[in-house]
């Protein structure tokens, strides 16, 4: 009944936005009461704070599979996080609008928490670059952190427009954003 109560929670938060939707629209659109909702969940934000934690720690997870990789390349382990960004929002859509879009939400300690969860992800991605700029992968004097911060910018800024169902696979879109990446930062030869 958790996972139930989240999966509606998270398509009514995609519709409606988080302040928009009441735990009254939630129990109704479940049919239940408002104890069940209450014995899964402290509140809302509770539920929010979940779905938060949820989504950052999963591709947290991916991340480290991709960087813990010895064989790979720094190039590789940029790419490959370009994808993970994208295709999360095709098999995740709705709870990565509600990650980018609802944060807002969350009480201090719990965006703390996320913000410090997106920081390492960022932390993560950054040190990648620095390994290849050094490795000589990437140009010299390129500033790792705002290169960062631009690829995030560039991938995570997909939920907004990217349709999964459209006329580009989810695959097209992040080869597309890495050749448009790579152009940038690649030793040019």
């Amino acid at each position: 009944m958790r996972d139930a109560i989240k999966a509606k929670a998270i398509t009514l938060f995609e519709e409606k936005g988080f302040s928009e939707t009441s735990i009254q629209d939630i129990v109704e659109a479940m049919e239940v009461t408002k104890g069940t909702f209450y014995y899964y969940f402290s509140s809302k934000e509770s539920l929010l704070m979940e779905i938060h934690l949820e989504y950052i720690e999963g591709i947290l997870n991916e991340q480290a599979a991709i960087y813990e990789a010895p064989a790979k390349s720094s190039k590789e382990k940029l790419i490959d996080t370009v994808f993970l960004l994208v295709t999360k929002i095709k098999t995740q859509g709705p709870s990565a609008k509600i990650f980018y879009r609802e944060m807002r939400h969350l009480n201090q300690e719990s965006y703390e928490n996320i913000a410090g969860k997106r920081n390492e992800f960022r932390w993560n991605l950054q040190r990648v670059i620095e390994d290849g700029v050094r490795d000589g992968e990437f140009q010299k004097g390129l500033r790792p952190s705002i290169t960062a911060l631009a690829v995030l910018g560039i991938t995570n800024w997909s939920y907004q427009w990217f349709d999964p169902n459209g006329e580009l696979l989810d695959e097209e879109v992040a080869q597309h954003f890495v050749e448009l990446i790579l152009q940038g930062i690649q030793i040019k030869e």
